[in-house]
């Protein structure tokens, strides 16, 4: 009777620290099974959704850079590379990400596909030069791209991971 009950015991103080075990565990890479990763692995800590993310945006100033993650979705690629993408912050509004160092890039048929991104949000003021690059980047055409007099001033980031739903 004392084997069961001192077994019993060893059970119920394997089972709590089994239970303290899962409370603190980061969040990690494991819990993205299902997505691509590219760019730098990581945790996945506190994820804004697009409209918390356009929040922090406009909070924002010229100058300003905070480090965050945020998952939504991806409007367009770079058809050319990969190199850059906008993704959808609601409201009509987009984030145009670039990576870090030019250091990776996501497929080119990743339109449409859910995103998770890590890495710094700030606010720029794109060049008309700039624009037309992207612009022809994405394939439009000539005349669309003669209509782009003005700079802009968009929402940016420069991601340093980027993980893709497959």
């Amino acid at each position: 009777m004392k084997k069961i009950q001192f077994i019993l015991a060893i059970l119920a103080i394997l089972s709590t620290f089994q239970v303290e075990a899962q409370k603190t565990t980061k969040p990690s890479a494991q819990n993205v099974s299902g997505y691509a990763s590219f760019g730098e692995k990581f945790a996945v800590g506190k994820v804004l959704s697009k409209e918390e993310m356009l929040k922090k945006y406009k909070n924002l100033k010229k100058g300003d850079s905070i480090p965050v993650q945020f998952k939504t979705t991806i409007n367009s690629v770079c058809k050319k590379k990969g190199c850059w993408m906008k993704l959808d912050l609601g409201k009509g509004e987009s984030s145009f990400v670039k990576f870090k160092d030019y250091g990776f890039f996501v497929p080119l048929n990743s339109d449409g596909s859910e995103v998770i991104v890590k890495g710094y949000a700030f606010v720029d003021v794109v060049t008309v030069d700039e624009l037309k690059h992207y612009a022809k980047d994405a394939g439009k055409s000539k005349d669309e791209i003669a209509k782009i007099t003005k700079p802009e001033i968009t929402y940016s980031f420069t991601a340093t991971g980027v993980y893709i739903k497959k």
